[in-house]
């Protein structure tokens, strides 16, 4: 088997010589439309009332985007950004007082989760919705959107793999020449895999009573599948080399042990429900 050798220019065009257009932001778009299609599609099969789906929409968005990049910044690159805070929020970066157009380079997943998080309990406080069953719904089609975002930064040729020591993976020719673990890929697939699960156990409503149990699957599937892909990820930060666990996986561990205590508190509350 011989490796894939891959070689994608990230950008697609430049508009006015200036602008970018990444192929990782029409991946971020594409995955949020989509996911947004998927739950409309899912509140009108239920019969669930869309009036405040399109502004529960735009709080994720601003949510995933906000917690995400905050996320990198502070887990992932302090360091600079303490020194640089206006580059944070600005899609430039100032080199000897000359701004210079970069785009957003850097988003964590762990922070985007809990941006959405914040975002739908203001969501959900202001409407008086209950949080657990907008999450229940949310989580369903939220893998898709991580997905989409796996498969930009396949393109960008970043948070690749370790070398696989074999004559397989993938070969990122913009970085080196060495076969690597398409560990976007691997979480990508990951990530669907997830979506088709949770959308199954939903339309059986196996978990339909007792609200928090599919958001409890949702944590524990995903950021238990982002732990063990770790395994086969390149560290992000030259920090990382010095721990036991990547920063991915010690950010991963509070939502699993969180999912696992839904799972099992929801699961009781509605047995005391019965019997009562």
């Amino acid at each position: 088997m011989e490796p894939i050798h891959w070689d994608i220019d990230p950008e697609i065009i430049k508009l006015f010589g200036v602008f970018p257009i990444r192929y990782y932001g029409l991946f971020f778009v594409s995955g949020l439309l989509i996911g947004y299609q998927t739950l409309k599609r899912l509140y009108i099969t239920e019969k669930i009332p869309t009036q405040n789906l399109e502004e529960l929409t735009t709080y994720i968005f601003i949510g995933t985007f906000v917690g995400a990049r905050l996320g990198h910044c502070l887990f992932y690159d302090f360091s600079y950004f303490s020194q640089h805070p206006l580059e944070i929020f600005l899609p430039f970066k100032i080199v000897n007082g000359n701004w210079h157009f970069t785009g957003f380079t850097g988003l964590a997943s762990h922070g985007g989760a809990i941006g959405i998080l914040i975002s739908i309990m203001i969501f959900a406080s202001r409407t008086r919705t209950p949080f657990l069953w907008i999450m229940d719904k949310v989580s369903i089609v939220i893998p898709i959107g991580c997905a989409f975002i796996r498969f930009g930064n396949f393109m960008n040729s970043e948070i690749y793999g370790k070398p696989t020591q074999a004559n397989y993976g993938v070969v990122f020719m913009r970085d080196d020449l060495i076969p690597r673990h398409p560990t976007q890929l691997y979480e990508a697939f990951s990530f669907l895999v997830v979506f088709a699960i949770l959308w199954y156990l939903n339309k059986r409503k196996i978990a339909a009573s007792a609200h928090g149990v599919l958001f409890g699957i949702f944590l524990l599937l995903m950021f238990s599948a982002r732990f063990i892909i770790e395994f086969f990820k390149e560290n992000q930060v030259a920090f990382e080399d010095h721990m036991t666990l990547n920063m991915g996986q010690v950010l991963s561990i509070p939502f699993i042990l969180i999912g696992i205590l839904l799972i099992i508190f929801s699961k009781k509350l509605l047995i005391n429900i019965t019997k009562n």
